[in-house]
């Protein structure tokens, strides 16, 4: 049996070029010299952070606050002590006692460094934010669209907590303007993938103790950080004072 010729109609073929790996090496060390180009100026500002929010310093300031006495700076203390624990960031529901319960000790979340810092001062925000919630659920915001109070979850979710402090505690300015902002105040911001924040005023470390810092859980530990202004100040409270 004959086969007949198939006729290739198209642009000729092409073989494809073996690619050079030099290129691709080339690039990368490009990108690590660019990056590093970028990082090194602020490389003095982080080691300067690192060692402004030292061991010494941190406790220094625990110290001063404490024995100030007022409600106010022993809140502060409670927020600067948590600094020192080692937490995994966590936003996982669990199921946990009431009142006072709490998730496991290493992990965390922006809410659980308030929830936690009150407790150091005697008072409990799971308890106090059920006991409101109970009472006027509708007008708290409809998270996830649930019909009933819920004492695992409702103290640690950001809004709650905002809708509580504007309830129950004193609702205060929203400026820019330092003066306004106490040591102990509550800071809620809005971030810019739009996600509220939640932190705590402090005092700074050191020669910057008349400045005033945060306390708050972002990504991992909670952290002491020079940032008050650095979000959208959408919230500003004072509670338990």
């Amino acid at each position: 049996m004959r086969h007949s010729t198939l006729e290739y109609v198209g642009a000729a073929p092409t073989r494809r070029k073996r690619r050079n790996p030099l290129g691709g090496w080339l690039l990368i060390a490009f990108a690590l010299v660019l990056g590093g180009f970028f990082v090194r100026p602020l490389l003095p500002f982080l080691q300067a952070q690192q060692k402004l929010t030292s061991t010494g310093n941190l406790n220094e300031a625990i110290e001063s606050l404490e024995s100030d006495g007022d409600f106010a700076s022993r809140l502060a203390a409670q927020a600067l002590g948590r600094t020192k624990a080692e937490v995994s960031f966590e936003d996982a529901y669990y199921t946990i006692d009431f009142p006072n319960g709490d998730i496991p000790d290493n992990k965390g979340n922006r809410a659980d460094v308030i929830v936690r810092s009150f407790r150091g001062v005697g008072i409990d925000l799971q308890q106090d934010v059920n006991m409101d919630m109970s009472e006027n659920f509708r007008r708290y915001p409809q998270i996830y669209r649930r019909k009933e109070v819920d004492s695992n979850i409702d103290h640690r979710l950001v809004p709650n907590l905002q809708r509580f402090f504007s309830r129950k505690g004193q609702t205060l300015a929203v400026t820019t303007d330092t003066f306004d902002y106490r040591v102990g105040d509550l800071v809620v911001w809005r971030l810019v993938d739009g996600n509220p924040h939640i932190g705590i005023v402090v005092p700074g470390p050191g020669a910057k103790k008349s400045e005033k810092w945060i306390v708050h859980n972002m990504s991992g530990s909670p952290v002491w950080e020079d940032r008050l202004f650095d979000y959208k100040v959408i919230g500003h409270f004072r509670y338990g004072q």
